[in-house]
């Protein structure tokens, strides 16, 4: 499949609008049929799929918690929508002719994907075709060859040159876990213009992390977190941070909650392996005040549990849509499988129970964002960021308008959040 069919948008554009107009012009051929009983008969058809299809968003959502997240008030509605429509569809089987029946036939899956592109439209975890189907450009990363020059001791006297490269460089790379020997998968490296030249500045770091279930190039696909910090770069002379995005969780499905465990060592990688592997091998700042730690859903619970814990190694941190304590199932099985069956120690791992034994922060910084619609979330968000605040940490509270725990909170959270962070450390 060519780069060109890949790159199309599942959002706006073309793809989403053809198939939004195939699937109405279908089921308006489906429904206008000349006699009247039939043409009720299909419209309750309908009804009774747009019932049926409530009734599985609040089964999902509210009952089994399939997905952890509860669905937004959009994405319910066009889950009703495609359940209806395939309704229609199935009930034109009955009793017509030929035609109507293979129109039937086709128009199901139709209907189907048109759901699904609108449901996408909605969490934006699909931005377009490549992602969707799993197909990627990046590749293992090429990094700068090692400079023997110092680097400027401040990012505010570093001068561009002429031949600065116009966008970062992103790609896979392997960070053994030589202390914590946690089974990682490999992460991904953002590397901004700045970083590409000879004398390259050092620059300051963000430590980032998907949500789960995921992986590291979620943040790059579904989050365009590559293309957010190009165009920033390009505004403040090739300046933005090095982004490190490492696997926190091992596997899509796992979450070692970001502490060390019988479920993994998932916090030694993360605050041991990776800070190492990036100084061994990336010109980056040293200091506490050049670091932070970062992440979305699960990573952001894990960004402000670790930055809580270890203020000496991030002082900042950018929590989205984090929650109020981590957990792997039920809290019964959290503290069964992660902490020994003890209460008291799962206690101590979340967030608020970290900050009260941190306080106080003097120096650090963090931002919190949050949907306006994430009912589930949002309110833990603002509990957690208010607890911060009262712990010391200079707080920025963000609300993205609109959206709820999906991937258009993150896109809005990075596009709020970064230059917030940029600002902190002096990339102007």
């Amino acid at each position: 499949m060519g780069n060109s069919l890949t790159q199309l948008s599942l959002v706006v554009g073309p793809v989403p609008v053809v198939v939004y107009a195939l699937a109405g012009l279908t089921l308006v051929v489906l429904v206008a049929v000349p006699k009247r009983h039939r043409a009720l008969f299909l419209v309750a058809s309908g009804i009774a799929g747009a019932s049926v299809g409530l009734l599985l968003g609040w089964l999902v959502s509210d009952v089994w918690d399939s997905f952890e997240v509860a669905l937004s008030v959009p994405t319910r509605l066009w889950l009703a929508a495609a359940v209806a429509a395939v309704g229609v569809a199935v009930a034109s089987f009955r009793g017509v002719r030929t035609w109507r029946k293979v129109l039937a036939g086709c128009a199901i899956p139709l209907f189907v994907l048109a759901g699904g592109i609108g449901i996408n439209s909605d969490v934006g975890e699909f931005p377009r075709v490549g992602d969707l189907i799993g197909h990627t450009t990046v590749r293992a990363l090429v990094l700068p060859a090692p400079s023997t020059s110092s680097p400027s001791s401040s990012v505010a006297k570093w001068v561009p040159p002429v031949d600065l490269p116009l966008k970062g460089r992103v790609g896979f790379v392997s960070i053994p876990a030589v202390t914590s020997h946690f089974a990682a998968r490999k992460a991904i490296v953002y590397l901004p213009p700045a970083a590409l030249v000879p004398n390259a500045p050092a620059l300051p770091v963000l430590e980032m992390m998907s949500g789960q279930p995921g992986e590291p190039l979620n943040l790059v696909t579904s989050g365009n977190f590559p293309e957010i910090l190009d165009s920033f770069a390009l505004a403040h002379r090739g300046l933005a941070p090095i982004v490190v995005i490492p696997d926190q969780l091992g596997a899509p499905q796992n979450n070692p909650m970001c502490v060390d465990s019988p479920l993994g060592n998932s916090a030694s990688y993360l605050t041991v392996d990776v800070p190492a592997w990036v100084r061994d091998h990336l010109r980056v700042l040293p200091g506490r005040s050049d670091w932070a730690i970062g992440g979305f859903s699960q990573g952001g619970t894990c960004a402000i549990q670790l930055g809580a814990k270890y203020p000496a190694l991030f002082g900042n941190i950018f929590d989205i849509a984090g929650q109020v304590a981590p957990h792997h199932g039920s809290i019964a099985s959290t503290i069964r499988d992660a902490f020994g069956g003890s209460p008291a120690r799962y206690q101590a791992a979340t967030p608020l129970a970290l900050l009260r034994a941190g306080a106080p922060y003097p120096d650090t910084f963090a931002v919190f964002v949050s949907g306006q619609d994430d009912a589930r979330f949002g309110p833990g968000a603002r509990v957690v960021a208010t607890a911060a605040a009262a712990a010391g940490i200079t707080v920025r509270s963000v609300v993205s308008p609109g959206t709820a725990h999906d991937w258009r909170t993150v896109r809005y959270a990075l596009n709020a959040g970064i230059p917030l962070l940029m600002n902190q450390w002096g990339l102007k």
